[in-house]
């Protein structure tokens, strides 16, 4: 059960390892773009290619849906990027339904735990496995790899690699179940002692920069914004995203949210303590440049 591209890479490898798909369950097909092009996700597209059965169901609970899931017999149900499951759904199989969520759990439930990492200039991160149940991201843990971060990629770049990661600790677990070689790891014992960070949704409010901040918290969150849903601040009235970014501490001399350009290769807005340098934008209504290519059409 999955829906994006990170889910892709789970569904692959476990073929690779000679795992029996029955079915896979992804998103009900959506028109996207200007054109309202029916869009399928990456989930489905890789089903229909490898010629697996795929479901859509708009409704988890619906009773045709339930009957055909449970006619596949299948003994074990794996979520990567889907949806909350009701407890008919995850309950169905023998074996039960796992989960792989990119973080290290109990750290980091939640929708975007990629983003939070890096936001929070985490030094590290990684992928775990865990049985579901009824409160989200809360199972008994079974499996994780932790990933040491560099303090400079990216959401985006951090996706590709626990994207990979996950695929194969997702395997591994897998292979853990059928053989009955794995043990459960309860999170409330986890957490003990430990202060735990959230990993909520994150909504356009989240992304507009506060140059009031430290210039390295300013720096984390246009990392973990970079390239979706990307921050953003208010150029001559305009909406100017940005998905790249240096920073250098110091004292800036002007006031936090001004800017200093040459007009040809730099421009970079002052934070709390340092400045920011931008090097790859979007402003509003145009597409995504070099800052280069930005100000060679934008004279500031």
């Amino acid at each position: 059960m999955g829906t994006p591209a990170f889910a892709v890479a789970s569904l692959d490898a476990l073929i690779k390892a000679g795992s029996d798909i029955v079915a896979v369950i992804t998103a009900p097909d959506k028109p996207a773009g200007r054109g309202q092009k029916v869009n399928q996700s990456a989930v489905k597209q890789y089903a229909d290619a490898n010629g697996i059965k795929v479901l859509q169901p708009e409704k988890l609970k619906n009773p045709d849906f339930l009957q055909e899931l449970e006619a596949l017999k299948a003994d074990l149900q794996v979520v990567v990027a889907f949806r909350m499951l009701p407890e008919v759904v995850w309950n169905m199989p023998p074996k039960g339904t796992i989960n792989l969520h990119a973080s290290l759990l109990p750290q980091y439930r939640g929708a975007a735990p990629i983003n939070w990492a890096i936001i929070n200039g985490e030094k590290e991160s990684g992928v775990t496995t865990f049985f579901l149940k009824h409160d989200i991201d809360t199972g008994d843990i079974l499996f994780t790899e932790k990933v040491t971060l560099t303090g400079t990629e990216t959401a985006g770049e951090l996706h590709d690699r626990l994207m990979n990661k996950g695929a194969g600790l997702l395997v591994k677990t897998v292979k853990g179940i059928e053989s009955g070689r794995y043990n459960e790891h309860p999170q409330e014992q986890l957490a003990e002692g430990m202060e735990l960070k959230h990993a909520p949704k994150l909504f356009k409010t989240d992304c507009l920069v506060d140059f009031n901040q430290p210039v390295e918290q300013v720096y984390n969150l246009i990392r973990g914004l970079s390239p979706s849903p990307t921050a953003y601040t208010i150029l001559n009235d305009k909406v100017l995203k940005i998905y790249n970014a240096n920073y250098e501490p110091g004292e800036p001399g002007i006031a936090a949210g001004g800017f200093i350009t040459n007009n040809k290769t730099q421009l970079k807005f002052a934070a709390k303590d340092g400045f920011i340098i931008v090097t790859d934008v979007q402003l509003e209504g145009k597409k995504r440049m070099s800052i280069e290519e930005f100000l060679r059409g934008n004279k500031l």
